[in-house]
């Protein structure tokens, strides 16, 4: 299965957001929200790819306002490295490969829930260290977003 991340932008209760607005919390209807370790985030498990991508084109309006990223992980890619929207839609149209996709990373530590300052690195992802973390997720990212 594949999952969708939704983090929220700073000063936006992006899971309120979405679920305050009627056109959003129909899209949202048919998926069930999962427990997540980062605050202002909203995750939930679509069938696949396409899935996701098409769940993330429906809500759009509402991540260009509230979220500061949309990121999907596609198992059949990586267990535990999510895929930038941008990144996962060039997989999606058979534009890059699941190999290529693992050269730029954005690495955010988490402390006390709330999210810290992306850490980019190119090859492999960087061990971070712009702050006390509880954890790190990693996020492949497209070169224009790099």
């Amino acid at each position: 299965m594949t999952r969708v991340r939704i983090l929220g932008k700073d000063g936006y209760d992006v899971r309120g957001e979405l679920l305050s607005s009627e056109t959003s919390r129909e899209a949202l209807a048919t998926y069930d929200f999962l427990d997540t370790r980062i605050d202002n985030a909203v995750v939930v498990e679509t069938a696949t790819l396409g899935g996701a991508l098409a769940l993330l084109n429906d809500l759009d309006w509402y991540l260009t306002r509230y979220a500061r990223a949309a990121e999907v992980l596609e198992p059949s890619v990586s267990e535990d490295e999510w895929l930038s929207r941008k990144l996962a839609a060039r997989l999606y149209e058979n534009r890059i490969d699941a190999d290529d996709t693992c050269e730029y990373y954005a690495v955010r530590g988490v402390n006390d829930g709330g999210l810290l300052e992306a850490l980019y690195s190119r090859g492999s992802p960087a061990e971070y260290d712009l702050g006390d973390a509880d954890f790190v997720t990693t996020t492949r990212v497209d070169e224009t977003e790099f």
